[in-house]
């Protein structure tokens, strides 16, 4: 292979060449600090107040209630923890899932840590939670409920609307990380009684280290960094400006063609999972079927390591991964995986492949065609494999 053909979408996107186009005046010409008051300041500041209603109209918010971060795992941790910290007179009890994000989890292991209650609500076995089982762990006490819109491992979309109307029945405020979901998701914040809402841009080709956190208007939520005025307060520092303009100009165009990239991602994504279950025995999918991110496939394949199969596929020049990229790692397997009911064995031979705009038809086809050889060659090599052969 002359170039490798990327199918780890999930872990990032490479940022589109409009989006960087739209980035480089405010490196050079319009270079402006936004809280300056000359006209190159102007030019930043009104490029920021731009972006802010490009993302804002994207999931039907207000302007005023997209606050920038640094990217999702800041705004998951500022939701969490502010929402802890300024409704802690009301309770100290928080609800969330077994397959949350870590930027979540780890979060929340934290405030347990301060005195928090945390309950984690189980999955079943394509990943969803019971909303019934979510309606019977609200208590007096609960503050949050905070959900992702759709895991970054296997896909599975969550029943948020569902989600959101318990919380606002029940008066509870209600954050879901949508970092994986957002660009191709319809998302909207109101219809869907969210509070909180983290999204990150490099997932929808925009640049790294910038994100957003929406907020509810009237959710008290104080200062997350001290020291100057920039984001009204909440959060200080100079904003980012070329990085807040690209996430602007990356999410809008996803929403402008959202319809037809999903249209074309969902033709690859079934094709590879029919083939792929088709072709390779004893290999299963993880997720809804149905109720699934556009672009995500995840399958585990028994008898075999998933890293050992990562390294086969580099050698064919493919590009993918066994789950999480903040995990990648890490010799344990996918807390995701294990569940949704998993064994160790099955949970470590498993595959994501996250699909984008620059994926062919060619490409899933040069994958068909390589990954069934490189199954069989790691199973030949297997103990776990030869056992199973002989008891059959």
């Amino acid at each position: 292979m002359d170039q490798a053909i990327y199918f780890d979408y999930a872990a990032t996107t490479p940022t589109k060449k409009e989006v960087v186009d739209e980035m480089l005046p405010y490196f050079t010409t319009n270079f402006g600090n936004p809280s300056s008051v000359y006209s190159i300041a102007n030019k930043s500041r009104e490029a920021v107040l731009t972006a802010r209603e490009q993302i804002a109209k994207a999931i039907h918010a207000k302007d005023d209630e997209i606050f920038f971060t640094s990217g999702g795992t800041e705004a998951d941790n500022w939701a969490i923890k502010g929402v802890a910290e300024n409704y802690q007179s009301k309770g100290k009890h928080i609800i969330t899932s077994k397959i949350e994000h870590h930027a979540v989890l780890h979060t929340c292991e934290y405030l347990e840590k301060q005195g928090y209650e945390v309950t984690y609500l189980e999955v079943d076995e394509d990943g969803l939670i019971s909303v019934e089982a979510l309606k019977n762990a609200i208590r007096e006490d609960t503050i949050l409920i905070t959900i992702m819109y759709a895991n970054n491992e296997i896909g599975t979309i969550q029943p948020i609307k569902e989600i959101g109307q318990i919380a606002k029945e029940n008066g509870v405020l209600f954050h879901t990380d949508a970092v994986q979901a957002i660009g191709t998701e319809a998302i909207d914040v109101k219809e869907y009684n969210i509070d909180l809402l983290s999204m990150s841009a490099h997932k929808l080709y925009g640049p790294k280290g910038i994100g957003a956190l929406y907020i509810k208007k009237g959710t008290k939520m104080k200062a997350y960094i001290h020291g100057g005025t920039q984001e009204r307060r909440r959060r200080a520092g100079t904003e980012n400006v070329p990085a807040i303009v690209g996430f602007g100009k990356a999410i809008k165009l996803a929403y402008n063609n959202r319809e037809d990239n999903n249209k074309k991602l969902i033709t690859l994504r079934d094709k590879l999972i029919s083939e792929i279950l088709d072709k390779v025995p004893y290999s299963r999918l993880n997720g809804h079927q149905t109720k699934r991110l556009a672009n995500n496939v995840n399958i585990s394949f028994e008898f075999i390591e998933g890293e050992s199969l990562l390294i086969m596929l580099d050698m064919k020049g493919i590009c993918a991964s066994s789950g999480s990229a903040c995990t990648s790692g890490s010799l344990d397997p996918s807390h995701v995986l294990m569940a949704i009911g998993l064994p160790h064995e099955k949970a470590h031979g498993s595959l994501r492949i996250t699909l984008g705009d620059r994926n062919t038809e060619e490409d899933v086809d040069y994958l068909l065609e390589v990954l069934p050889d490189i199954v069989k060659r790691l199973r030949d090599m297997s103990p776990l494999y030869e056992d199973f052969i002989k008891k059959s």
